[in-house]
């Protein structure tokens, strides 16, 4: 491969990469298959499509087309030459909101394109559940749907033309003809192919109109030879795709849910005939399985507080329009409908944006959701889950359909669509059992004879892939079959894109992820993988490496905090999806302590800032930090550990002497040589250091506060003790953030005990300094584990939720110091709503930030590990304040990582992503306010906007 290896570096301005790592990310994706392809594209425009397909002909390499890589049945998977859409042919060219067209790349993101076509009430139609990174090109070689299909129907409704490369490298616009050779003998021959197998065209595809698979022959029965209709679907193995326009649909200014609370799934099924009657534009089934993971992550907690006693199923029907009185119409309609036949025990209704938000965040969320029941290998797997029938026999099928599970011995979560007659049912399956494998297969014959006795489609909107092509001479018959292998014949002659799929496929046994992974190697680590997010199983640190499936919801840019480095750079190995598949690989070498040293994982783990974003939003929770942290420490047993490493494990001796030495220490020329000894950025800001600390203030001054709860026994039998954590950040270079949290809470009535004897152990973590990490943790445990209950406070959210996870993690599950402290651990901020709330606290509206517009900004790691609600309850409670919570990600800095020069260029690109235009929009009377000491020196680097803690903000309402 090193010959067209070169080859394309010389003719290709894209990225190419031959190297065992990157082709290890690109063996995967969200299905059940892993196959390792020859080396990886990554195509800045279609000349770059043309050279590497004319290149790989050249060379007998077959082509794949890929884009976020998240088909669930192995479509983009295989043994070929990959080429990633994704990362820079990812522009909307044109948009007319005239003829309702828009003009893509094949790697523009869904909700890129509907966010854009929104600005004029337009939408692209399909409405899938991973639209924040299902691309274009992915959804037209799949065929998608989504929720909305009933009333907008499939990706292939919605394309109107497209550019393409050929099997021979020659170009064609499908819109209507091709002028290359190859172009032209398909316009030939494609006619005459029609007409020889019409008698099998028309009796051997499905009735039911939601499908998915084979090559679409019935568009073409018609008449019209419509090409760029006709593709779609084909899973990248008829053409290449390097431009689509596509049609869109005029937006709906309204949208209400039903979410009618059932007793069991096949009630709710039973409910969807009804719910078709008032004319839906989704219908969507949630079962208990789904309903209890989502109870068990931050990230769709919401849902829980809303939902009526405990159903063990919902049915969403959703309607959407512009006209309310309508909408309410059919509300009304199908409550009476309901009620009228017994359906369901109760409905929420849903009829504004913020009623609706949890609903729809956990109804996108299903299929991460069922994931997270995996234990080792041990997962929920697609390969009867895309199976369609006509709605009025979706609970006869449904219940057959179980009965097959039941007989076989499995058991499965089911969502999906019931407007139109699809579940994705997706049983449990250890792939590493060959009886487990046996038995799959078994489960996958059933249910497709099931199928097409009730009329229905194997395939409805998850496409072919390797999971499904096998069957598809059975499904069509020999003859259509035989139609289908005669199209890939026109389209490629020789075999070269996407090969395996659709037609002449392998069994669907082959190429099996699970099946193919040998056991884990013997490694010692320093940190207790049994406790981390998710789980590891028996596999420890692969096994927590492993946990993930490729859903590829870190590839997601607009929202929430994973994955920052991927949202920067928009490369496969800065997605947490990445980083844990080459560990993955190093995991499994026969020495993985040596590989988990080479300097090649390390350049994919480099840009990881550790914000455990991926802990809570990713459906797994693959908890890269944790993984992160073990690595590095495995490299320094092996080379050593370097400077800059030990020098910022050392930061609370450093504040401390900063400090002590200030205003010395401050001056503009001060450690000017260490900067350029350690690599620290020039361009960075240096943090300043205070001569009176935290801790210096505490024990000098003359009397603590006096509040309420301190000195009265009508409140409380005796004064309440809470011990409050001098971290080793604001306590030497903020101070004034502690001393406002001390005021406060002494006069809401707390006796409060200044504990700043050491360091909670998170700076050494994240340098991989695992054993001064676990020295430091336990000094601090015994400091804090003393005969008082009371909790424990702070305001630096990274050291005060270390001791909730991190330490678990470095002292073991079995220290019950640890497990007394981290049950003490609280937010600052909980305590002072309690108090504001009580009366013990009392703000008033004639101060500063009374009436003020604040712009919250939570810290990454309180986001992941117990969420920012306390914080913006807190700050809600200063009178007439608007309070605004930024959905701005990771604001770059993450401690050390925005001072190292080699990491300050994606530090600010982070920031610049939606944090500081967000803060830079503000009029210059908003107050910013951010909980996290990384995050308001990095707002005020980027914006030169001061950034508040939130309790400075709240002591400063205070009325004296």
């Amino acid at each position: 491969m090193t010959e067209l290896a070169n080859a394309l570096r010389h003719e290709l301005d894209g990225e190419v990469a031959f190297d065992d790592y990157t082709r290890h990310l690109y063996s995967r994706d969200a299905s059940m298959y892993s196959i390792t392809p020859r080396g990886v594209v990554t195509p800045r425009h279609a000349d770059d499509v043309v050279a590497a397909v004319t290149l790989a002909a050249e060379h007998g390499v077959p082509v794949l087309s890929r884009g976020a890589g998240t088909s669930l049945a192995g479509q983009t998977v295989g043994d070929a030459l990959v080429l990633d859409f994704s990362r820079h042919m990812r522009t909307i060219l044109s948009l007319d909101p005239d003829a309702r067209t828009a003009r893509v790349q094949p790697g523009v993101v869904q909700d890129q394109l509907n966010r854009a076509a929104g600005a004029h009430g337009l939408m692209f139609g399909p409405d899938t559940s991973t639209s924040n990174r299902a691309t274009l090109g992915g959804m037209i070689g799949n065929n998608s749907a989504g929720s909305g299909s009933v009333r907008y129907g499939m990706t292939i409704d919605h394309v109107r033309a497209l550019d393409v490369v050929l099997s021979d490298a020659s170009r064609a616009a499908f819109d209507p003809a091709s002028e290359s050779a190859l172009g032209g003998r398909i316009h030939r021959e494609l006619p005459a192919l029609v007409e020889k197998y019409r008698d099998a065209i028309d009796t051997g595809f499905p009735e039911f109109w939601r499908r998915a698979g084979g090559y679409r022959l019935d568009r073409l029965a018609g008449g019209e030879l419509d090409l760029a209709r006709f593709v779609v679907g084909s899973e990248g193995t008829l053409v290449v795709v390097t431009e689509a326009t596509v049609g869109l649909v005029p937006k709906p200014s309204r949208t209400v849910i039903a979410v009618g609370h059932f007793r069991s799934t096949q009630a709710a099924i039973a409910a969807t005939e009804d719910a078709l009657a008032c004319d839906p534009s989704a219908v969507e089934l949630m079962d208990r399985t789904i309903l209890d993971l989502s109870r068990e992550k931050i990230e769709y907690a919401a849902l829980g507080s809303i939902l009526h006693d405990d159903p063990d199923a919902l049915l969403f029907v959703s309607f959407t329009g512009d006209d309310t009185d309508e909408l309410r119409g059919k509300l009304d309609r199908l409550g009476a409908l309901w009620d009228r036949h017994g359906h369901g025990y109760h409905t929420l209704l849903a009829q504004t944006p913020e009623q609706q938000s949890a609903l729809l965040k956990v109804r996108k969320a299903g299929l991460g959701l069922l994931m997270a029941a995996s234990t080792g290998s041990n997962r929920p797997l697609a390969f009867v889950e895309d199976t369609a029938v006509p709605p009025e026999r979706l609970a006869d099928y449904t219940a057959r359909f179980a009965a097959v599970l039941e007989r076989h011995g499995m058991r499965a979560g089911f969502y999906g669509h019931c407007s139109v007659g699809c579940l994705h049912i997706r049983p449990f399956v250890d792939l590493s059992r060959p009886d487990e494998v046996v038995r799959m297969r078994a489960v996958a014959e059933e249910i497709r004879d099931l199928v097409v006795e009730f009329g229905g489609a194997n395939s409805s909107e998850h496409g072919d892939g390797l999971a499904r092509s096998e069957f598809n001479r059975h499904l069509f018959g020999d003859r259509l079959y035989e139609a289908m292998r005669e199209v890939k014949r026109i389209f490629d002659p020789d075999n070269l894109l996407n090969p395996g799929k659709i037609v002449d496929a392998p069994s669907m046994t082959d190429n099996l992820r699970d099946a193919a992974l040998p056991p884990a190697p013997p490694l010692r680590t320093a940190l207790d993988f049994t406790v981390i997010s998710g789980g590891a199983g028996p596999d420890g640190m692969r096994g927590a490496a492993d946990r993930c499936m490729n859903i590829g919801l870190c590839r997601k840019t607009d929202a929430g905090v994973m994955c920052p480095s991927y949202q920067a750079t928009r490369r496969e190995q800065d997605s947490t999806r990445g980083r844990a598949n080459a560990l993955v690989k190093a995991l499994t070498s026969t020495n993985p302590a040596a590989a988990l040293a080479d300097s090649q994982l390390h350049d994919v783990l480099d840009l990881c800032l550790m914000c455990k974003a991926c802990a809570s939003e990713c459906p797994l929770s693959v908890d890269m930090a944790t993984l992160k942290s073990e690595t590095l420490h495995q490299t320094h047993q092996t080379h050593g550990t370097p400077l800059r490493s030990r020098v910022f494990a050392a930061i609370r001796t450093l504040n401390r002497l900063g400090a002590a030495t200030a205003p010395l220490s401050n001056l503009p020329a001060r450690l000017a040589v260490a900067r350029r000894l350690l690599g620290i950025a020039p361009a960075r800001p240096l943090p300043k250091f205070a001569r009176q600390t935290l801790p210096r203030w505490y024990h000098r001054r003359s009397q603590p506060v006096s509040g309420k709860r301190g000195y009265s026994t009508a409140y409380h039998s005796r004064p309440l003790t809470c011990t409050f954590v001098a971290d080793s950040f604001t306590s030497y270079t903020e101070p004034a953030v502690g001393i406002a949290a001390v005021e406060l809470l002494e006069r809401a009535g707390w006796r409060v005990e200044l504990v700043d004897g050491g360091c909670c152990g998170r700076a050494a973590y994240s340098k991989g300094l695992l054993d001064k990490a676990k020295r430091q943790a336990s000094g601090l445990v015994d400091a804090l584990d003393g005969p008082s209950d009371g909790p424990i406070v702070g305001v630096e959210p990274s050291c005060l939720l270390t001791l909730r996870a991190e330490h678990r993690a470095l002292l073991g599950a079995d220290d019950q110091r640890v497990s007394r402290v981290a049950g003490r651990a609280r937010l600052v901020e909980e305590l002072l709503v309690e108090a504001v709330e009580d009366g013990s606290l009392r703000l008033g509206a004639d101060t500063w930030p009374a009436g003020r517009r604040i712009l919250f900004h939570g810290h990454c790691h309180q986001k992941a590990e117990v969420g920012t609600a306390a914080t913006v309850e807190l700050l809600r409670r200063i009178p007439g304040a608007e309070v605004v919570e930024l959905d701005a990600g990771c604001c770059g800095m993450a401690g050390s990582f925005g001072f190292e020069a080699e990491h300050y260029d994606v530090s600010m690109t982070i920031g610049e992503d939606r944090l500081f235009p967000a803060v830079r929009a503000e009029p210059a009377d908003t107050v910013v306010a951010a909980t996290g000491v990384s995050c308001r020196q990095q707002i005020a680097h980027g914006t030169t906007r001061r950034a508040w803690h939130p309790v400075e903000l709240v002591r400063a309402a205070l009325t004296e």
